[in-house]
This record gives C-alpha cells, sequence and structure tokens, in this order.
C-alpha cells in the first residue's frame, strides 16, 4: 500500500529541532524525501550549528528514509533561492514547503529594542516570504510548461498573532502578517494547483518553555495518559495538509491541542450600524452606534482561556 507522501519532496524549515523536526520524521515516515533547513540557532536567533539539522537526516536515513541537510538561513532571500534550485535539480521536483523557522525576543513594547523587532520579523515573516516565493515561482513555472506538481505550502502562525499575546508584539505581529499573507497567496496560487494553509501549534518547545517560562509548568509532560503537549501531535495535522487528500482545503488556519483541532477564521463583519439618518456621522452618533456593537458580540478569545482551558 502506497504511503500517503510517497514520492513527494519537501522543504521543512527550523526542521532540527521541535515541531519541525517531529514534522519531518513524520512526513519521512509518510514515504516524503525531506529537506532538513536549520540553521542551528538558539531560540532567540543566537548562534549557529550544523548539528541539529545533521542529526534528523541521520535519523530519517536510520529508518529507510531519505533526506538532506540544510544550513541556510530562511532571511537570506538569495539563499532560499538557491534551494529551491538545489532541491529540485538533486530530486527532479519539489511539492512541499512547510515554514516552520522561528524565534523569539519577548519584550513589552516600552522595553523592545529596534533589534528585538528586526530580526524576529525577518527571521518569521520575510523568511516565510522568501522560501514560499521561490517556491511559488518554480511551481508556477512547472505548471505553465505543463508539469503539475500540486504544490503544498503549509506556514506556522500563532495564537499570539491570531488572539494576540501581551510581551509579544513582535512575534505576534509577524504570525498575524503571515495569516494575512497566507491566505492571500493561497487566492493567487490556486490556478496553478497549488494550496496555502496555516497551522497554530500549541506544543512543549524551546520557544514554549526555555523562551516563555511561565507556560513551562503548565506543559509539563503527564506522568501518565495522553500527552496533550507533545510536539509529535502537529505532525499528522502538517502531513495531511501536504497530501493529495488535502487538495480541496486552501486558504485555511488551523489549531491543535492534543486531540482537539480548530478551525480559525479571521477579520470578518461581526456587526454593522446604520444611522437613521444619511448624512455624515457626528461623534455621539459614532460613540452610540460602535458601543450598540461590541455589545452584541461575544468577548474576544483571550490566548490564555483558550490553551489552558484544554
Amino acid at each position: 500500500m502506497a504511503k500517503l507522501l510517497e514520492g513527494k519532496v519537501a522543504i521543512i524549515t527550523g526542521a532540527g529541532r521541535g515541531l519541525g523536526k517531529d514534522e519531518a520524521l513524520y512526513l519521512a515516515k509518510e514515504g516524503a524525501i525531506v529537506v532538513i533547513n536549520d540553521i542551528g540557532a538558539g531560540f532567540d536567533g543566537a548562534g549557529n550549528a550544523t548539528g541539529p539539522a545533521d542529526d534528523v537526516v541521520k535519523e530519517i536515513k536510520a529508518a529507510g528514509g531519505e533526506a538532506m541537510s540544510s544550513y541556510a538561513s530562511v532571511a537570506d532571500y538569495k539563499a532560499m533561492g538557491q534551494l529551491i534550485q538545489d532541491v529540485a535539480k538533486k530530486y527532479g521536483k519539489m511539492n512541499i514547503v512547510v515554514n516552520n523557522a522561528g524565534i523569539l525576543r519577548d519584550r513589552m513594547i516600552f522595553n523592545m529594542a529596534e533589534e528585538d523587532w528586526d530580526l524576529v520579523m525577518q527571521v518569521h515573516m520575510k523568511g516565510t516570504f522568501n522560501l514560499c516565493r521561490h517556491a511559488c515561482v518554480y511551481w508556477r513555472e512547472q505548471h505553465k510548461a505543463g508539469n503539475k506538481l500540486n504544490g503544498r505550502l503549509i506556514n506556522t502562525v500563532s495564537d499570539a498573532g491570531l488572539l494576540g499575546n501581551a510581551g509579544q508584539s513582535n512575534y505576534g505581529a509577524a504570525k498575524g502578517g503571515i495569516a494575512a499573507f497566507s491566505n492571500i497567496i493561497a487566492m493567487e496560487m490556486v490556478k496553478y494547483g497549488v494550496t496555502v494553509n496555516c497551522v497554530a501549534p500549541n506544543a512543549r518547545t524551546r520557544l514554549t518553555t526555555d523562551a516563555t517560562p511561565q507556560f513551562a509548568a503548565f506543559m509539563q509532560a503527564p506522568e501518565t495518559g495522553f500527552d496533550k503537549f507533545n510536539p509529535s501531535n502537529m505532525a499528522p495535522l502538517v502531513a495531511y495538509l501536504a497530501s493529495d487528500k488535502a487538495a480541496d482545503i486552501n486558504g485555511e488556519a488551523f489549531r491543535l491541542i492534543g486531540n482537539n483541532v480548530w478551525l480559525l477564521r479571521g477579520w470578518r463583519s461581526e456587526q454593522r450600524y446604520t444611522q437613521a439618518k444619511q448624512e455624515q456621522f457626528s461623534i455621539d452618533e459614532l460613540n452610540k452606534g460602535i458601543h450598540e456593537m461590541i455589545a452584541k458580540v461575544p468577548p474576544k478569545e483571550p490566548l490564555a482561556a483558550s490553551v489552558m482551558s484544554i
């Protein structure tokens, strides 16, 4: 029986550890050839090492799969273009991109340095753009040449961007931006057989324990029973979205915690207020209408309540 991703070639960024590693191992188990992209930096983006990527490649090969390492930075536009070319040349095609690389520089806005903002944006927002842009150029060219590769883009977002979280304005802005970016390129690439979707993980990784210690105790592995915050829980969703089974799933975002998966939708018109007179709003009329609309809708979903109530 053919495996879910038999014959597919996937690039996964940030795949040397945490979520990316588990996603890579799962995709390889399902038959994909996997490119492990990871610069081996700390959760704050400092440093680099080849070990994390190489170790995952060794693990995949030991299990009978095929994989290769890439140490290029996702923030390097030209390097990501070269990565697409190298992978397509080596394996004859490239079908799947999973953008998972990430760092944190959490600060309250009044303590945030310019470097904290810029580095998080470079890795998350620009890094996602870089690989997506080059992958979409490749898939479009292949499609126009009659080689329909059914490209799959899976971008990693976060409740910090979709719901908001104090102390993470840089990270949240990047993740919210990635969600909007993904929604738009899903519209642009659908005619080329490409789908673009987002996943919002809630898992025990360096970014949720070392970088955000307030979540460490909550996300501890249970002594017995199902581990809801094991990062490996996210892997089946990523593999599914990367597969032909999800060909009709496009422009969506999903959160997964343990045995729960949510469909998340973004900005939409919740209420409308129309004043009786057809004339420019007065301040008093705006004050009346806006308060009436807010009173009619449920309160915003706080991140802590969303995650910790599971």
